[in-house]
């Protein structure tokens, strides 16, 4: 099942995307059961939103070992968490705002996300699968200069803009070995299988599980394969994973 999110003129709704067509549903499914209210709408027709406004986006970095090693690193041992807000957020075609008297390096980063279906905590690797609501696709956008001047990533990371989700979230996909492509202007610039990454989602969920309680509507960012590089204003850029679909966004000026 595909869940989107959309907009039909002012209108926000929910619904469940069939072929060419969304039919709309009384609420997310993470807010109760799926009721269909009758409506249905060409996707040529909606505006596709940001699927989900998670309470939390929790990230994993350097979990690609390639990725760990264009970054002048091994993989760590451990998963490497971080955080971005909520307020990180856009969904598909939405802009990506470039803040050019901060940054002067914005890059991309693809990745594929998993969007979290129930309260959970200290979660066993054999039951990580019990939380997943669905998957979607991700852009960890990164002012990379600001990342290695502040040896943090809090701002680097956590910029409006610098979190496109979309364009739904997929709930029935194995995620073991997708591929996993970020193209720039329709150039291909990376190029993985989800099956490369060091620690899995299983044993991510784990490892965050044990540090925090995660809520239905949250998202873990798993990771960006090797291939990051700078964006610049008119760029588009589009995240494209297996069996999910594609997350284009183009970067504009922050005003």
């Amino acid at each position: 099942m595909r869940i989107a999110r959309f907009a039909v003129g002012d209108e926000v709704s929910f619904g469940v995307v069939e072929g060419a067509e969304v039919a709309a549903i009384a609420a997310h499914p993470l807010l109760g059961d799926i009721a269909f209210t009758g409506g249905r709408f060409p996707l040529d027709d909606v505006r596709l939103l940001a699927p989900i406004i998670p309470n939390k986006i929790i990230a994993i970095g350097r979990n690609y070992a390639e990725h760990a090693r264009e970054m002048g690193g091994e993989p760590p041992v451990e998963p490497l968490i971080f955080s971005k807000p909520a307020t990180s957020v856009i969904g598909p075609n939405q802009p990506i705002l470039y803040p050019e008297k901060l940054s002067q390096r914005v890059d991309y980063e693809g990745e594929l996300a998993v969007v979290i279906g129930r309260v959970c905590r200290d979660v066993a690797v054999a039951r990580a699968h019990e939380v997943i609501f669905g998957y979607t696709c991700a852009n960890d956008v990164t002012a990379r200069d600001l990342q290695k001047r502040d040896g943090q990533w809090t701002r680097a990371k956590g910029f409006d803009t610098f979190c496109p989700l979309g364009p739904w979230i997929a709930t029935d996909i194995d995620p073991t070995d997708l591929s996993i492509r970020t193209l720039v202007n329709g150039e291909v610039r990376q190029d993985a299988r989800t099956s490369a990454m060091i620690h899995d989602i299983p044993n991510l969920i784990a490892h965050i599980t044990q540090v925090m309680t995660l809520l239905p509507g949250d998202v873990i960012l798993t990771g960006t394969p090797a291939g990051i590089a700078p964006l610049h204003i008119g760029d588009t850029v589009t995240v494209e994973i297996e069996s999910i679909g594609s997350l284009p966004n183009q970067v504009t000026p922050r005003p």
